[in-house]
């Protein structure tokens, strides 16, 4: 049965050589996560007695005051702003999103803006850009702070340049009394992370329970300060407020518990050089194809994990990017690998391999790139 829960809605398995991303499913949750999402399936609890002893757990390995589980990272950071506008006041939970007489402003580096700094918005909050496209100076976050500020927002993630470092962002805020939320969704592994931002003063960080942690990709990590996680709280299911569209059921909060047990567990040392080993088996399939520039890329900020990386040099006579990725995608099964972080170039991250599966990857990527 378990082969054909998608075969028979005509929904293809395929192989993710392209990381923990969410349109690929995320990650891949060990035996041990289901199962105990299937015990806790069978039974009924109180969601929020069940969601402050999980927050306990969280703040045990986050070094935080307090944690949520939330649905998703994104939704943590819908529940930042939330928090940071309402303070836990029941009147202005009800309110928002209408943020009218609350201090409602958040303010984010330039460099620093993404796509899903939108969460922030969902919740009411007006967002204001400080510095430019290359730089910040401390002075220029500083002038920005006004009554009308909420908090002040930090995003970590692959090729943000960072003009100010979270530290000195927090000085400066703290100064005012403004507290400082972070999103570091993608930033598990390394574990050093789970405590690092909350010990560098930020106020609130929130992580994807999916990804690198391999939870249920529907969960996220939210901890921080009590009274700002509290406030968080009571801004989502199964109170009625801003992030009640951000529900958690009993069995992803299991979930997502047993998952950050094993993670903070893991040897990720040994994990790590078994990634660089599969990265290899792709490099050395590739590597003595003329015109292409093929190495392993090992501790670069920017990629989660090693990566087999591909580059047309000039002299590249053969199928452009795109055909190769529309020739990977096309077979059987498909595969999915991550392009155009440097250039037009190609890579395959192990990250989301399973075992054997880099040498599907390497004989199937040599196949489309020699292919006329």
């Amino acid at each position: 049965m378990e082969q054909d829960v998608f075969e028979r809605l005509g929904v293809k398995r395929v192989i993710n050589g392209q990381s923990w991303v969410t349109y690929l499913g995320g990650s891949i949750m060990a035996p041990q996560v289901r199962q105990a999402m299937a015990d806790a399936a069978d039974c009924y609890v109180n969601i929020d007695e069940l969601m402050l002893k999980a927050g306990h757990e969280l703040a045990k390995h986050t070094g935080a005051e307090a944690g949520l589980v939330t649905a998703g990272a994104a939704a943590g950071m819908l529940l930042e702003a939330a928090a940071c506008m309402t303070l836990g006041d029941p009147a202005k939970i009800l309110q928002l999103p209408d943020t009218t007489g609350m201090k409602n402003e958040i303010i984010i580096p330039r460099t620093l803006r993404v796509g899903f700094d939108q969460a922030f918005r969902q919740a009411g909050a007006k967002l204001v850009e400080v510095g430019n496209t290359f730089s910040l100076g401390e002075y220029e976050l500083e002038a920005a702070i006004n009554e009308r500020t909420a908090a002040v927002a930090y995003i970590f993630g692959p090729f943000l340049k960072a003009p100010l470092t979270l530290p000195q962002v927090v000085s400066v805020a703290h100064k005012h009394n403004v507290p400082v939320i972070v999103d570091a969704s993608a930033m598990l592994p390394p574990a050093e992370n789970l405590t690092r931002y909350i010990r560098e003063g930020a106020d609130m960080v929130t992580f994807s329970g999916g990804k690198g942690v391999c939870g249920p990709q529907s969960t996220g990590i939210l901890c921080g300060r009590g009274d700002l996680i509290e406030a968080a709280r009571l801004n989502m299911s199964p109170h009625a407020g801003v992030g009640r569209p951000t529900k958690v059921c009993k069995e992803e909060i299991i979930g997502l518990l047993t998952a950050l047990d094993l993670f903070v567990k893991k040897d990720h040392a040994a994990e790590w050089k078994a990634w660089r080993a599969m990265s290899q088996v792709i490099v050395e399939a590739l590597h003595e194809i003329p015109g292409l520039t093929v190495r392993m890329e090992d501790g670069d900020q920017n990629r989660q994990g090693p990566v087999a990386a591909i580059y047309f040099d000039p002299k590249w006579r053969g199928p452009s990017q795109q055909e190769v990725l529309k020739r990977l995608r096309e077979g059987d099964p498909p595969i999915y690998i991550g392009s155009g972080w440097y250039r037009d170039e190609l890579w395959v991250t192990p990250v989301t391999l399973r075992p054997g599966e880099e040498r599907v990857v390497a004989g199937r990527l040599r196949e489309a790139l020699l292919s006329g």
